[in-house]
């Protein structure tokens, strides 16, 4: 059945990404009626095969509804052919097209028996003998390659364009990691069909591909064995295997209900601005989307600077950044908190929400305090005080791995350039959507820092103590992160021909996943496009999370060796 799978998702690439003659359609129509033909006999021999039938269909009762509806709707086209008087009477259209809904219905039939196949994903990745790390990495990878093809298709490009393998690759890697820097403009280089592939690559490659297969494994009533929960509480880095499935089901949702309100309060914005309601609704769903994935991708060439002074746009792009990159975790707890003063009972904020919020408001605060000051004789001197206050505080938002800008980037002064430096080192928080080194590792350095200046051994925050691992843990995220970008900024440094800044401003806002640029991204050599590349998947995927898939499976140390002073500083 793999060949057969193969074949199925051959035939609809070549069909819808490549502009065939009528004879190429008319024989790829055949193939699909047989590989049609070829999936429902698969269903129905391993019923007749199986031996507890019952069970069988309990566990794939999804593929017997959509095989049962493609040969209803098959009967259905034939009665119509056969009796045109039915059909008319019906107020059904003429026999002649019947056969491109037929079709149609088979194309259908098969995309959705693809997509159930898909949902066995985790199942097979947990019999794969490999550690999380390098699942993480295989996902992603993999998810970059299909993107990176399907952007390649000829249908994907608008016309009158071209897209290398390159800008393909470069476009897929920026999509999947969230990040939203570009090398050709998003809105007029990309056909429909290319804007929602970089869509749908943004949504995936914010929650993960995992999450998705699990999640709808999960709505297809498919049962997770113990190795299923156990690979997936280690990717998600959870403490109970028997809590992941309620966690991938929150997740989910959570991100369904906020992108539709936001797409909603986008749309009714949009509307008045716009004009076209179908484009005006395409718009509000794209840019929640990749405002909630942190992505930065926008139809627009210019980004949102159209829309620096619009008040609630601003602020419905900046709470779907923020909610965001809180960290699913974060959103969760938030939704069970209840205050002390309230007599129903709820769960109180965890240590890690606690910091995320806090740390999260402060450099939200600070980072539009010293904009308004780097910025008082630049981007904002012309414009009065409440547009001021507006363009600082959603750049130092969208500075934290969005890259959605209402400024001019590369009009900044070096002192705000590097302002934002900072913020998209530091990024959003764990389990979030973002990237950058997170905030909880940024507070946990500063904590540990407090803690040696005041002689403590101990790191403690909130009447908790921050375990020895974790502090190892953030030492090594913050110390892999600036080792890769010195070295990637280095190789940049020979390859582009630009103000070193501007270079530098590149190589953290692909790390931070961020997309923010000062203008050289579409102007990059290949190898400067390789180097981003790989930044924007280290950055995504985090440099522990790959030091720890190079370095192997965790030793246990039986032994202890004496202590030894070293002289520090």
């Amino acid at each position: 059945m793999i060949g057969t799978a193969f074949l199925a998702i051959s035939s609809l690439l070549l069909e819808y990404g490549f502009y065939l003659g009528a004879d190429v359609k008319g024989l790829l129509h055949r193939l699909d009626i047989l590989i049609a033909g070829i999936f429902s006999a698969e269903v129905f021999l391993k019923l007749v095969l199986t031996r507890d039938r019952k069970s069988f269909l309990t566990s794939n009762w999804a593929d017997f509804i959509i095989v049962i509806v493609f040969l209803a709707l098959l009967l259905l086209l034939k009665t119509f052919s056969l009796s045109p008087g039915f059909a008319r009477f019906l107020k059904i259209p003429k026999p002649a097209p019947l056969g491109n809904i037929y079709i149609v219905v088979c194309q259908i039939y098969i995309a959705a028996s693809l997509f159930l196949k898909i949902t066995y994903l985790n199942r097979v990745v947990a019999n794969i003998r490999l550690s999380p790390p390098w699942i993480v990495i295989l996902t992603f990878v993999s998810i970059i390659a299909l993107g990176t093809l399907l952007l390649s298709l000829p249908k994907s490009t608008a016309p009158g364009k071209e897209t290398t393998f390159l800008n393909a690759l470069f476009t897929a890697t920026s999509a999947t990691c969230v990040t939203g820097l570009t090398v050709v403009d998003t809105g007029s280089h990309f056909s429909l069909m290319g804007q929602i592939i970089i869509l749908c690559l943004v949504q995936i490659g914010g929650l993960g591909l995992m999450t998705f297969t699990s999640f709808f494994a999960l709505i297809l009533g498919r049962e997770f064995g113990i190795k299923d929960r156990v690979l997936l509480r280690d990717i998600f880095d959870y403490t109970s295997p028997g809590m992941v499935t309620r966690l991938i089901l929150s997740i989910l949702g959570i991100t369904f209900l906020i992108e539709t309100i936001g797409a909603f309060l986008l749309y009714i914005q949009f509307l008045p601005q716009i004009g076209d309601s179908s484009f005006c609704l395409y718009s509000a769903i794209f840019h929640s989307i990749s405002a909630f994935c942190n992505a930065g991708f926008s139809l627009y060439q210019d980004s949102f600077t159209k829309y620096e002074a619009h008040l609630g746009i601003n602020l419905t792009m900046a709470s779907l950044i923020i909610m965001g990159g809180l960290g699913f975790t974060v959103l969760i707890n938030l939704l069970h908190w209840r205050p002390s003063r309230f007599k129903r009972k709820g769960k109180s904020l965890t240590v890690q929400s606690k910091l995320v919020l806090i740390v999260t408001s402060l450099l939200i605060g600070i980072g539009a305090l010293f904009l308004l000051i780097g910025e008082r004789d630049g981007v904002l001197k012309d414009l009065p005080l409440e547009r001021r206050l507006l363009g600082a505080f959603f750049q130092s938002i969208t500075a934290r791995t969005a890259g959605f800008n209402t400024l001019n980037i590369a009009n900044l002064t070096n002192f705000s350039a590097f302002l934002l430096i900072i913020l998209m080192f530091i990024g959003a928080s764990p389990g979030s959507t973002g990237g950058g080194v997170k905030t909880s590792t940024f507070a946990i350095l500063l904590l540990t820092i407090n803690s040696m200046a005041r002689g403590k051994s101990r790191v403690e925050i909130f009447k908790r103590t921050i375990p020895q691992i974790v502090i190892y843990q953030a030492l090594c995220v913050a110390i892999l992160a600036l080792g890769w970008i010195s070295i990637s900024t280095l190789l940049l440094s020979l390859t582009e021909n630009a103000p070193f800044i501007n270079i530098l401003f590149e190589e953290f806002s692909a790390f931070g996943t961020v997309g923010l640029s000062r203008g050289i991204t579409p102007h990059l050599t290949s190898v400067g496009k390789i180097v981003i590349i790989l930044t924007m998947l280290v950055g995504r995927i985090g440099p522990l999370t790959l030091a720890l898939a190079i370095g192997g499976r965790k030793v246990s140390e039986p032994y202890k060796y004496p202590e030894e002073k070293i002289m520090i500083g």
